[in-house]
């Protein structure tokens, strides 16, 4: 039973990190390279990371930089970039890339914090879902039904220790963007 505890919490907080990651990539008035790194870009005939074909870097605030290891994929490079609508044009001297971010409307950041909410959500169901998923497994198992219900609220408590941090890291988010 301890051990199903051990892979619920270890399921919960692959979810939880999986939203702080995709909510690193989120624009928020800043550059930064977490919004173009794991991109996918067809370069010498197989697809293949922004990472693993230039290095990143943030100039200043708003710009990133990107800096093909091989010039002769700059231009699929760029077309990757187009092709991810991230409502972001880049720049090709042909040596780097610069994407400049504009500055953000407010109408834009209100949209944002709908896909915050929106993702911390989606979140919050994948962790439901394991504790059903744990809740089920223990049904199966022929235990006494007060050992049942212990386990339960047990999974309830991880379940809802794992919500509190996902509205925390909705809300901190949230208040981010729009205090920018």
């Amino acid at each position: 039973m301890s051990s199903d505890l051990k892979e619920a919490r270890s399921k919960m907080q692959k979810t939880l990190d999986f939203l702080h990651h995709e909510y690193s990539k989120m624009r928020v008035g800043r550059a930064s390279t977490a919004m173009i790194e794991d991109l996918k870009v067809e370069v010498y005939g197989s697809q293949m990371t922004v990472k693993e074909v230039a290095a990143l870097s943030v100039t200043d605030s708003r710009t990133v930089t990107i800096q093909p290891w091989d010039r002769s994929v700059i231009a699929d490079i760029e077309r990757g970039l187009l092709a991810a609508n991230l409502g972001i044009t880049p720049m090709n001297d042909g040596k780097v890339i610069r994407i400049i971010l504009p500055p953000l409307t407010e109408e834009r950041r209100k949209d944002y914090v709908k896909q915050i909410k929106a993702q911390g959500e989606d979140a919050k169901v994948s962790i439901r879902g394991t504790r059903r998923e744990t809740i089920d497994a223990a049904k199966k198992e022929e235990i006494a039904e007060d050992e049942l219900k212990r386990f339960q609220d047990q999974v309830q408590k991880i379940t809802d220790e794992f919500s509190k941090e996902i509205d925390h890291a909705v809300e901190a988010k949230s208040k981010e963007l729009m205090s920018i």
